[in-house]
């Protein structure tokens, strides 16, 4: 705020946060102390965090894998679990990779690799929502990416069929019939496209693995998020399509990512 905010101001945004359900009332009430412009932005972002909107979207940012990527009303927010799929995509990266961010949302997972991989890649992003593909331009600003809009892989530019070394696919994987089941928070403020896997959850993903491999380099990869109960469903998705698929798990944030390769000699 352009005034340095009182005791007495911390305590009160604190106490309505928390009277609205807040878990973390002190620490969202210094994130919307720090984002408010004026005592008026304040009083705003206040009431609509304690009417449910995402805390993300009221402040305009999320962290995530220790950067400050912009999020925009209704696009989706970068989960903290996402950065085990940005960590072992970028594990896999070599100097120069040719890496495509698919389902990029706000550019999250790109913008993380690109910032840990400790060398230059060549990265390019998509996604079909033109708020995630504006939020995805900002936040991959400085790294040299190119983003899309579009379907899938008919966003991207032909040129890269059979180039691409990572492919990052953060696809939806929530069952239809779960959408119901999520935090209002998520059902009620991100685009559904960005949640609904179809009726077991795996739809798009079925769509991506059919074509990772007309996409992908030789000995290229394709990494996905997916559930712990639709893990083995989702392996023999990739399996089928002539990917050789490895599980991994990272219990503190008790993600699941399968990691699908392209074998060293395979055609383009």
């Amino acid at each position: 705020m352009s005034v340095h905010p009182s005791v007495n101001l911390r305590s009160a945004v604190t106490a309505r946060l928390r009277a609205a359900g807040c878990v973390f009332a002190e620490d969202e009430a210094r994130i919307l102390l720090a984002a408010a412009a004026t005592p008026a932005d304040l009083a705003a972002m206040v009431r609509d965090r304690a009417a449910g909107r995402p805390l993300e979207h009221v402040a305009g940012w999320a962290e995530f894998a220790g950067l400050r990527i912009a999020v925009d009303p209704g696009v989706f927010v970068p989960r903290r679990r996402s950065e085990f799929l940005a960590r072992s995509a970028a594990a896999l990266a070599r100097e120069e990779a040719l890496v495509v961010d698919l389902c990029c949302g706000t550019g999250a997972l790109g913008a993380a690799l690109a910032a840990t991989a400790g060398h230059p890649v060549r990265l390019y992003a998509a996604d079909l929502d033109p708020a995630a593909v504006r939020c995805a331009r900002r936040n991959l600003a400085g790294t040299g990416a190119e983003v899309f809009e579009g379907d899938l892989f008919e966003a991207l530019p032909p040129g890269l069929r059979g180039r691409v070394d990572v492919l990052l696919a953060n696809v939806p994987y929530v069952p239809t019939a779960d959408i119901e089941l999520l935090p209002a928070e998520a059902r009620l403020h991100e685009a559904r496209p960005a949640l609904d896997g179809g009726a077991d959850g795996l739809d798009v993903l079925r769509r991506v693995a059919a074509e990772a491999p007309r996409w992908l380099a030789p000995g290229g990869a394709l990494f996905f998020e997916t559930s712990d109960q639709q893990a083995a469903t989702a392996l023999g998705v990739v399996t089928a399509a002539g990917l050789t698929a490895v599980l991994g798990y990272d219990e503190d944030l008790d993600a699941t990512v399968v990691t699908a390769g392209l074998p060293p000699t395979a055609a383009s």
